[in-house]
């Protein structure tokens, strides 16, 4: 005998909010959200009609995202995270300049871009796109794939954001795409190879919290034509492995306030 279910319609709606997670970028179709939510598919229909008309959850095509409400609400947690990656993560930054005196980046995700928390420049002054602050694809940077590959809700986003060129070595194909993903989860380490500016390569590596998915990643840039990033690769994973273990003591630190 199948067990009635005594949950109110507040309730059930609250368990389809519940049912998201921060692994679901692409979005959820509403037989996945009925299921985690142990709910009819009809009835998971109905309570997202509802919720998309209050700005709770966001409809696009056949998959669901929670909505705008969700981001003012995020807000301030996402700035904390971002605090956090740039306190904790910056003397590490420091270091890893101090050992190869390139011009390094320290970046996160939000969404499928990156931002970047801190930005130290070499004295050769390579040019490059990024700034404190700002946003680039992550898809055409190391920093980027670096985080990107350990996630596949995020890299199906990206390709279904579209893969477009910013200069004729950026990877816009989705079948390559993957398979470079898979090689940076294989070694631990991704390549910009001018592929967000002609003259300009670099070499990224993850930094982990308490999770399987990165919260940044460290890279180092110069000029195409005098640098060799496999000469760093020992140093990079080195200070990004060290990078993560703070960053995990800190963000449990933090969870036991």
């Amino acid at each position: 005998m199948t067990a009635v279910d005594t949950r109110s319609s507040v309730d059930k709606a609250f368990s389809i909010l519940r049912a998201f997670t921060t692994e679901d970028t692409a979005g959820v179709g509403v037989s996945e959200l009925a299921r985690r939510a142990s709910l009819s598919k009809s009835t998971a229909h109905r309570l997202l009609s509802a919720l998309v008309q209050n700005g709770a959850v966001q409809r696009s095509g056949e998959v669901y995202r929670l909505g705008s409400l969700f981001t003012e609400l995020n807000k301030e947690e996402t700035t904390r995270q971002a605090d956090m990656v740039s306190e904790v993560l910056t003397p590490f930054l420091a270091a890893l300049f101090e050992r190869t005196r390139h011009t390094v980046h320290l970046g996160y995700l939000i969404g499928t871009d990156v931002s970047y928390a801190n930005k130290l420049f070499s004295t050769r002054g390579v040019t490059t796109p990024s700034r404190i602050g700002g946003l680039v694809p992550g898809y055409a940077t190391g920093v980027g794939k670096a985080i990107m590959a350990y996630d596949e809700n995020l890299i199906k986003a990206a390709i279904n954001k579209g893969l477009t060129k910013w200069t004729p070595n950026t990877i816009d194909d989705p079948d390559e795409f993957h398979r470079v993903l898979t090689q940076v989860r294989q070694e631990g380490i991704a390549y910009d190879r001018e592929e967000i500016s002609l003259g300009l390569s670099c070499v990224a590596a993850p930094v982990f919290g308490r999770g399987p998915v990165p919260v940044a990643a460290m890279s180092l840039s110069s000029s195409t034509a005098d640098f060799h990033p496999e000469d760093h690769i020992p140093t990079l994973k080195r200070i990004t492995a060290a990078a993560s273990k703070a960053f995990a003591i800190a963000a449990r630190d933090l969870e036991e306030e």
